[in-house]
């Protein structure tokens, strides 16, 4: 299945896509797209006979396009897991999966803005293949039994603001803006993706494209990742796991560096997941707490 969350944001409505291609509402079958119904079968099933069964309503197409998951509990980075992307920055391959963990918040939508962070000289594009975790998994033994813990995959960007990187103990400071993790536009169920291994990965800015890959290339496949993830973090369902970037990104480039700029299009698109449009923009969202 295709699942995907529209509406305003705050506010989205679980959607799946019919085999005509038309998105009907599920709000009748589940609440929303997250770890509850990606770790229940049964829900899951009532989702797919229901939506095999034609009744559900119609969702204009028009509709803004939300993150295809609730916001996940926990969002967990892999650096440096193609071998490409490594040796053109000129790092060694590490002997084991660089992890790294960005908030919540980083998370929207696929044709969304990328906000830039203020004072923004180096902000970078990263197109990977998200997996979203279906059952909890913790101290798993092998990557087969991991890689069947996967509730789904989906397009995402790890934008990065490379300032915030270079010298620091940790790659927190350069991944957390809001903004930084724009997903989608679908979720896509294990079912329907024959082969996480061979999945082609592209990114273009202002359409010259900068990035082009495939998950093949990995330095550890989507089930090892989960299943070392696994011996240092109880994965839950509904988080989500950024694999790793192909080569191409602005910081490896000759200088000037094509970092994003203000009014920047940004596409990515990970085969059989969908395409995601976004714009870097230098107007961030302002956001007022008010009450007690």
């Amino acid at each position: 299945m295709k699942l995907l969350r529209v509406g305003v944001r705050g506010a989205e409505r679980p959607v799946a896509i019919d085999d005509e291609g038309a998105l009907r509402d599920l709000s009748s079958v589940t609440a929303d797209i997250d770890g509850r119904l990606l770790g229940d079968p049964a829900a899951l099933s009532a989702v797919r006979s229901t939506l095999a069964a034609g009744s559900l309503p119609e969702v204009d197409p028009a509709a803004r396009v939300g993150a295809p998951i609730a916001r996940p509990g926990k969002v967990i980075g892999i650096g440096l897991n193609y071998t490409d992307h490594a040796a053109a920055i000129g790092a060694a391959i590490p002997e084991r999966p660089v992890v790294f963990l960005k908030p919540g918040t980083t998370v929207s939508g696929p044709y969304d803005a990328i906000e830039l962070p203020p004072g923004s000289r180096a902000t970078d594009h990263e197109v990977e293949l998200g997996v979203v975790i279906g059952r909890t998994l913790r101290d798993c033994p092998d990557a087969a039994t991991a890689l069947g813990a996967v509730g789904g995959y989906v397009t995402a960007n790890d934008v990065t603001e490379r300032n915030g990187i270079a010298g620091e103990p940790t790659w927190v400071k350069g991944k957390s803006f809001d903004t930084f993790t724009p997903i989608g536009p679908w979720l896509v169920t294990p079912d329907e993706v024959a082969e996480p291994q061979a999945l082609s990965l592209q990114l273009w800015v202002n359409g010259q494209q900068r990035q082009a890959g495939t998950t093949g290339d990995m330095v550890a496949g989507v089930g090892e990742l989960l299943r070392y993830l696994s011996t240092l973090m109880t994965l839950e369902p509904g988080d989500l796991v950024l694999t790793g970037t192909p080569g191409g990104v602005a910081v490896s480039r000759p200088e000037p560096k094509p970092y994003l700029r203000d009014g920047d299009v940004v596409v990515v698109e990970v085969a059989g997941l969908g395409r995601q449009q976004t714009l870097a923009t230098g107007v961030r969202g302002a956001v007022v707490v008010t009450g007690g």
